[in-house]
């Protein structure tokens, strides 16, 4: 677990007696992710590659709800585990180690748990997954529409039928399949953002998207955004997403992100911040979960997308996906030293003076040295 900073609670002024004791509820596959750190290059078919350093964590939906997690947000998620070692030691990692609330999920009786491979090299990384569709709780609603991919480990079946009442909660979208929970949610005041992955159908149909009526907000990236709208530039998809959704962002890579709001027209730019990048795994993950923060927490939108933006950067400097997610003492760390850089424009550190009223004055130096947790096998 991530060493953090205690008392920073991003929602404290907002919060009152009658709100929701979940600020984010969220579901979907959790893998155990075994990363091969230290390699030099890509496995070469027909030889042996050995990796000078290892980790183990809970993958999949747990590096967001990780992510959400350590920015101290109270968050529910509803998933299947294995009832193999895999299972409970992912499922204690996030409940014990993550304080996050498992009273949704389940353990289900012989399935085993799906499994991520993933090495890291010359700042990229190649996965090789397994596992099987975990079968749904008695009495839960399924997905309908798309199936997945023969041979790939499902979405697990929507579930619960009544998700507890949030703040907000994050979807996962994909063309041809509506989770009846989704709609559930919003019609319970959550606000709901989602992400989306390929289209393999090569249609890029929006309208094959249902769950998109009831989003709050949309953040694919730009290859995705330009697709669905078939337009060539990330702000002009940017725009044209605004119209069916009332936030549109549109997350640029190196160039950072571009976010609309549909409701008063405003538009933000923030460029990225230059990072060694050791491992991209699950920043995507993380760039959501910290504009989730900023959204609940009622900030400018700009001030949203650079704090996603920032949280994105320090993830992809550690390795691992739930491993790398940052927490308040990572991001109090890198403003006290960014600002003792001689180097730094002073005009781009003022796009993240915000920071100063959310930490304290004093933070341990950085860098922070980062838990690599991995499964112990006890005689």
């Amino acid at each position: 677990m991530s060493t953090d900073t205690p008392g920073i609670d991003p929602l404290q002024a907002l919060r009152a007696p009658r709100d929701p004791a979940c600020d984010v509820f969220l579901t979907g596959p959790v893998f155990l992710d075994i990363i091969f750190t230290g390699l030099d290059s890509a496995p070469v078919r027909g030889t042996e590659s050995w990796a000078r350093g290892m980790g183990s964590s809970p993958g999949g939906v747990a590096n967001m709800a990780t992510a959400l997690a350590r920015l101290g947000l109270r968050t529910s998620l509803a998933a299947a585990f294995g009832d193999d070692h895999y299972g409970e030691y992912c499922w204690d990692a996030l409940e014990q180690g993550e304080g996050i609330d498992l009273s949704m999920s389940h353990t289900v009786p012989g399935w085993h748990s799906p499994v991520t491979v993933s090495m890291a090299y010359e700042g990229e990384r190649t996965m090789v997954s397994h596992g099987h569709e975990a079968p749904a709780p008695a009495g839960a609603p399924v997905s309908t529409g798309a199936a997945a991919p023969t041979g790939a480990a499902a979405p697990v079946p929507a579930f619960p039928r009544c998700p507890p009442r949030a703040r907000a909660a994050i979807a996962s979208l994909a063309p041809g399949r509506s989770e009846p929970w989704v709609a559930t949610a919003a019609r319970n005041g959550a606000m709901v953002f989602a992400d989306v992955g390929w289209d393999e159908t090569g249609r890029w149909d929006l309208d094959a998207l249902p769950d998109l009526a009831h989003c709050e907000a949309f953040l694919p990236n730009a290859e995705e955004a330009m697709r669905y709208t078939r337009t060539d530039c990330p702000r002009a998809a940017a725009h044209a997403l605004a119209e069916r959704v009332p936030l549109a962002v549109v997350t640029l890579g190196a160039e950072g992100a571009y976010a609309v709001d549909g409701r008063t027209g405003v538009a933000a730019a923030v460029p990225a911040i230059e990072v060694e990048a050791l491992d991209p795994t699950g920043a995507g993950d993380v760039f959501v979960a910290g504009f989730v923060t900023g959204t609940l927490a009622d900030w400018p939108l700009a001030d949203r997308l650079a704090f996603a933006g920032l949280t994105a950067a320090l993830s992809v400097q550690e390795f691992g996906g739930s491993l790398s997610a940052p927490g308040w003492a990572e991001i109090a760390a890198w403003w006290q030293l960014i600002r003792t850089c001689a180097s730094q424009d002073p005009a781009a550190l003022e796009r993240y003076a915000f920071l100063d009223d959310l930490l304290p004055t004093t933070a341990r130096a950085w860098p922070l040295r980062r838990a690599v947790p991995t499964i112990g096998f006890r005689q």
